[in-house]
Formats: structure tokens, sequence, C-alpha cells
């Protein structure tokens, strides 16, 4: 899964280093949105704006286990 959401987000963000451990401070709120509507579309899952937090755009792996947490919820 990891490896799809980085080539997800590299298509649509191709500027942005997806293995910087401040991954966060890298986005604009605009790149935020694109990341949290690729996401939702590609999994069918519900972002919204509560989840654009630092805690879950701060590294890759954050965003990977933010996506799992969705998915889980829709079980």
């Amino acid at each position: 899964m990891k490896q799809r959401i980085r080539e997800l987000l590299e298509e649509v963000l191709p500027l942005v280093n997806f293995d910087s451990e401040f991954l966060f401070s890298e986005l604009d709120s605009l790149g935020i949105t694109v990341i949290l509507m690729t996401l939702s579309q590609e999994y069918n899952i519900e972002m919204e704006t509560r989840d654009a937090t630092p805690k879950n755009f701060k590294t890759l792996d954050t965003i990977v286990k933010m996506v799992e947490d969705k998915l889980a919820q829709q079980e």
C-alpha cells in the first residue's frame, strides 16, 4: 500500500519530497487538499479537513497509517 500511495502522490505533487521527515512543512493547503482528495478517490474513503493534521502528514508512513485507519473504520 505504501508504494501505491507514493506513486499516486508523486503523480499529483511531483515537487514534494515524500521521503522528508517533515513532510507537513513542505505542503501548503492546496497540497494537503490534493492529497486528501486523491486518497479519498483511490481508496473510496471519506477524508475530512480534520484529518489534515501535522501528525497525519508528518511522513509518508503516517499518511499510510491514516489511510489504513480509515479503511479499518469502514469494516
